[in-house]
Order: C-alpha cells, then sequence, then structure tokens
C-alpha cells in the first residue's frame, strides 16, 4: 500500500539566524538594527482605532505602495508590497522564474535562494565568486531562465558598482534580473534609475534593516507596470490579504520620518567603520562593508571557536558551516555600547 507521506514535499527549510530565548545578550547575528523605528510609528501605534481590526485590510495596500511611491519618485504601479522581502522575493521567484532553464544566482550569497528553488522545483546554478568574494557580471552571460543576487551581497558585504548590475540586465534582456538590495541604504548604490530603462528588471528592498521594523515584516519591490502587474496576480490566487492593517499604517509612519530614518542610517554606519578599525587591531580582516555587518575572519583563531567562546559570554554573532566561508564570522553592528563589549570579549578570548 502507498503511504500519504509519498506524496508530501520534501525540502529542506532556511535556517535563520538564532533567536536567543534568554535576556541580558548581546545579539549580533540577524543583521536587526540596533535602535527601535521611529517616534512616529510609536505614536501610530497609540492612536490606532482597533474597531478596524475587525474588517479584512486593504487587499492592495494602497496607503503604503502610493507613501512608498511618492518617497522613492516612482508610479504607484511600479511598487509591490508584501510581508517581508522573503515574501515579495518568493512571489517573485513564484512569478518570474518559470523556464525550464536555470535560474542563476552566486554559490555564496543568501542562503533562501537555493530553498525556493528547490520549493518551487526551479532548475538552478550557481555562478563561483572570485578569489575576494566579488561577483563577475561577465559570469552571467549563458543562458539562464533568470537571475537573482543581492547587492550588497550577503554574508560576504561586498557592493557590485552600479555600471557592472547594469550590465547583467543588459545583457540578459529574455530574462528578469531581481536585484535583492536588503542592505542598499548602508552605502551601497540603488538600481532603482534603471526600472524605468528596462522593464525586466526588479528592485527588492525591506524595512527590516535600516528602517528598524524586522517584526513588523514590511519587504517592498520596483519595477515595471507589467512586472508589477504579474507579481501582483500570483499574489492574489494566493492570499489577497497578506499585509495586516497595523502594519500597513506603521510602514506609512516609518516612511514620514526621513530624517529619523537617515540619522539612524548615519549612526550604523559610523558605528561600522570605527569598528573595521577596532577589529583589524584584534587581527581580523574582512571585506569592505556597505551593509550593517562586518563579514570578518582571524589571522590566528578559527572563526568557529570565536564563535562558540562569543555565545557562552551571551553574544551572538553569525557563523556559517559552509565551503568557502567556514572561517569567516558575519557580525552585525549593533549600538557603539554593543560593540565595545564585544570588542572586550574578543581580547579576552584571543589572548587566550
Amino acid at each position: 500500500m502507498s503511504s500519504w507521506k509519498d506524496n508530501i514535499r520534501k525540502v529542506t527549510p532556511y535556517t535563520p539566524g538564532e533567536q536567543p530565548k534568554i535576556s541580558d545578550v548581546i545579539k549580533l547575528n540577524t543583521n536587526e538594527c540596533p535602535y527601535p523605528p521611529s517616534p512616529l510609528v510609536t505614536e501610530m501605534i497609540e492612536k490606532m482605532d482597533t474597531e478596524r481590526f475587525r474588517l479584512y485590510p486593504d487587499p492592495e495596500a494602497s496607503l503604503l505602495v502610493n507613501e512608498l511611491a511618492e518617497y522613492y519618485n516612482v508610479k504607484p504601479e511600479q511598487v509591490f508590497v508584501g510581508v517581508g522581502s522573503d515574501d515579495v522575493l518568493g512571489m517573485a521567484f513564484l512569478t518570474c522564474f518559470n523556464s525550464e532553464k536555470p535560474i542563476l544566482f552566486p554559490d555564496i550569497t543568501y542562503s533562501f535562494y537555493d530553498v525556493w528553488a528547490e520549493l518551487f522545483k526551479i532548475p538552478y546554478k550557481t555562478v563561483a565568486l572570485d578569489e575576494q568574494f566579488k561577483i563577475n557580471p561577465l559570469d552571467f552571460n549563458k543562458e539562464n531562465g533568470g537571475i537573482i543576487f543581492p547587492n550588497p551581497n550577503a554574508p560576504t558585504a561586498i557592493e557590485m558598482p552600479l555600471e557592472q548590475v547594469e550590465e547583467v540586465i543588459k545583457n540578459n534582456p529574455d530574462v528578469v534580473v531581481i536585484v535583492d538590495e536588503a542592505y542598499v541604504d548602508f552605502g551601497g548604490h540603488t538600481a532603482l534609475s534603471l526600472i524605468d530603462k528596462y522593464d525586466n528588471l526588479l528592485v527588492v528592498r525591506t524595512f527590516s534593516k535600516s528602517r528598524a521594523m524586522a517584526g513588523m515584516r514590511i519587504g517592498y519591490a520596483f519595477g515595471s507596470k507589467e512586472l508589477i502587474d504579474a507579481i501582483k496576480a500570483v499574489k492574489f490566487s494566493y492570499n489577497s490579504y497578506t499585509m495586516n492593517q497595523a502594519t500597513i499604517e506603521t510602514g506609512v509612519a516609518a516612511i514620514k520620518d526621513d530624517t529619523y530614518f537617515k540619522n539612524t542610517v548615519s549612526k550604523i554606519i559610523e558605528t561600522r567603520e570605527n569598528a573595521k578599525k577596532e577589529l583589524k587591531k584584534l587581527g581580523f580582516s574582512f571585506t569592505d562593508s556597505k551593509t550593517n555587518f562586518i563579514f570578518a575572519t582571524h589571522e590566528r583563531m578559527p572563526a568557529k571557536e570565536i564563535f562558540e567562546k562569543l555565545k557562552k559570554k551571551n553574544i551572538f554573532v553569525r557563523y556559517f558551516n559552509k565551503p568557502g566561508i567556514d572561517n569567516y564570522l558575519r557580525i552585525t553592528i549593533g549600538t557603539d555600547e554593543e560593540m565595545k563589549k564585544l570588542y572586550k570579549a574578543l581580547q579576552v578570548i584571543l589572548q587566550k
């Protein structure tokens, strides 16, 4: 007799960074913002009309879409929003990658890409980074069913120059090219200016990093009207009401407080640049980060050993037990106070 288990889809799920269940920890492992959201977000929550929660939210999330369109100087029909950038990217995979040809993405990159490809049964091939962990745009000049890469890349923190990004898009006009810009606000150069030039380009962003709203799950994307309409059609065929009312309204509030947003980003960048100096003194080397984290390796002590010893001190950083990066740590930029505690702990660990 056949078992019902034979008909179950079997996948290896994405493994997120550890979420400690204890208090009094320094959490530098999931690239969250170390500062709270804008005070306007708090004000919005306090005055929110909860009576409306009994009603379904606007499936178009028009308030948020219009606010994003105005802020980024694009048309509302060029904007798509979802429950975090993972939701947006998942919908984009479902919509855009339906060729029998393999999609392409870097071999060292955001580790959700291969999970989605396996889940949706999308053929894929990875493109090797060079010895400096950089993406070579020429490596994407091959037959494919679509392309996706983060810029800056994760976990390497390296930015691909915008002219190289455009080279990839220009050389692949027959497929959709997705540029995942989760970290672009921390010093990168966005491809947003190219969406009117290339109708096959999708630029994806998130509120989780620079806007300090990972817990509210807001992601968004920019593209041509035709491309956005296609993604919307897939989304509305799956679940029309994915974004709740509270998320929509707090997302609008966050966008409106541009001064707070820019000050937050500026503080993180300043702390990151100082962290490069402090970590270098301790014997670390790293890529030139354009993100809110540093991808570092130590001259003497293995990354796994440092990771485990920091964890015993309730300091969490990210360790990837994967070929090519298994001697690197991804260290999220925290507050200045948190980073000072990290440096002090590393001094003790490395002396031993």
